[in-house]
């Protein structure tokens, strides 16, 4: 799946996940009120965004094939993936070096771990 989005893709997805399930003639009017929009140009963004799996417009209804935190983790677990060769410990090593955690972030760390420890 094709996690890239543009600015306004990312607005326009996040419209979406808001309102759903919304019809596509309320949704052209509402990126008509909120980005300035064309119909055609809702549309396109539109079907770029189902050809990327993420959302589906059937019988005039649009609707989400993907949540927007399940999105959002498979785009993390992508970058890991490619940046950090699929290590979370070197991802979480390199975000914590540009600015330390603080107590309470390695505490909030600590109980995921733990609890990701228990579900094994």
């Amino acid at each position: 799946m094709d996690t890239e989005l543009g600015a306004l893709q990312s607005d326009f997805a996040d419209l979406i996940w808001e309102k759903e399930p919304v019809s596509s003639g309320v949704l052209v009017k509402m990126c008509a009120e909120k980005f300035g929009w064309k119909k055609s140009t809702t549309y396109t963004v539109l079907r770029k965004l189902c050809d990327k799996g993420l959302f589906q417009n059937r019988d005039g209804v649009v609707t989400s094939l993907l949540s927007r935190e399940a999105f959002y983790a498979k785009k993390s677990g992508q970058l890991i993936e490619k940046a950090y060769h699929g290590s979370l410990p070197l991802f979480v090593a390199a975000f914590s070096s540009g600015k330390p955690l603080t107590a309470e972030e390695i505490d909030e760390l600590q109980v995921m771990l733990d609890q990701f420890r228990r579900e094994k």
